[in-house]
């Protein structure tokens, strides 16, 4: 595919990325840089960065701020939960997208998530990643940081022991997968367009129920990543979508891709839990009919 010019790739070796060409560019700077990983700050870091690549004469406001938030959340993360020795960063601009990488040799995301949580699988630690306010560190996170991030990237993902979780904004997909060779630790890749019009304050706005409180208490759940086989029918599988969902004011339940759903779990989710968590808004979107007479019957 690189030959045919299908793809591009950035980087070398492991750390290498392939992305499509529409995201590539002459490469105007790039910074590239192996940190110890002891009394590491993300804002020293930060300005190694911006010293070096004059970040301020080469970006706009908007894109700027969302490289320093979603930068610093995610070496946070790798400095703080990986227990890597060490942290390679890598930063690139080219004429249309602006990239990151942050490279850990440590315990892997979606392991310490599966540990810290009891979990049985990889897959299981995204379902509660995606949720937002997942974290092993509740007393010092938020759980916020990789919620964010996901959403207002272009493109982000996460690579861990064999395991890879893609999203893809501007189509409004996502994918999960396994891959080789298993990478230790975890890599994250974020790419934004240097023209795009997105905005922190709009996204943090989406998801807070009242704006003034300042409160991130609304979500989105993709059923379609809760399977078995292609129909949702126990109970335990709601209970599993359901799992740490109390923390939110509002939930929206994406159905896109979801074939249908069985009686029990419907009414797992929209009559035993609405009832225990009445002050919780449910909506349920992307339904066909089938979803949706199943849905409906629950509440009758």
């Amino acid at each position: 595919m690189i030959k045919k010019g299908l793809l591009i790739k950035l980087g070398s070796t492991r750390s290498a990325s392939y992305v499509l060409p529409k995201y590539a560019g002459n490469i105007e700077w790039k910074f590239d840089r192996r940190y110890l990983n002891k009394n590491l700050a993300e804002h020293e870091v930060l300005e190694d960065i911006e010293g070096r690549a004059q970040f301020r004469q080469s970006l706009s406001e908007n894109v700027r701020n969302i490289f320093e938030y979603t930068f610093s959340e995610m070496l946070n993360n790798a400095i703080e939960h990986s227990e890597s020795e060490n942290i390679h960063v890598i930063v690139e601009k080219n004429e249309n997208n602006l990239l990151f990488q942050i490279n850990d040799f440590g315990i892997g995301v979606f392991r310490n998530i599966m540990n810290d949580r009891k979990l049985k699988s990889e897959l299981e630690a995204v379902q509660d990643l995606l949720k937002g306010k997942t974290t092993t560190q509740p007393q010092a996170h938020s759980g916020e940081g990789i919620f964010f991030t996901s959403k207002i990237a272009d493109a982000f993902s996460l690579e861990s022991f064999g395991y890879k979780l893609t999203i893809e904004n501007n189509i409004e997909d996502l994918f999960f997968e396994e891959i080789k060779p298993s990478k230790k630790g975890t890599k994250v890749s974020f790419d934004i367009a240097c023209n795009s019009e997105r905005h922190l304050n709009d996204l943090f706005a989406e998801y807070q129920t009242n704006p003034e409180e300042y409160a991130f208490d609304k979500t989105e759940i993709q059923i379609k990543l809760y399977t078995m086989g292609t129909i949702h029918i126990s109970r335990s599988q709601a209970r599993r979508v359901l799992t740490g969902l109390e923390k939110f004011k509002s939930i929206t339940l994406d159905f896109d891709n979801v074939p249908n759903v069985g009686q029990a779990f419907a009414d797992e989710i929209f009559r035993v839990f609405k009832n225990k968590n009445p002050d919780i808004q449910i909506t349920p979107i992307n339904m066909n009919k089938a979803v949706k007479f199943m849905i409906g019957r629950v509440g009758k």
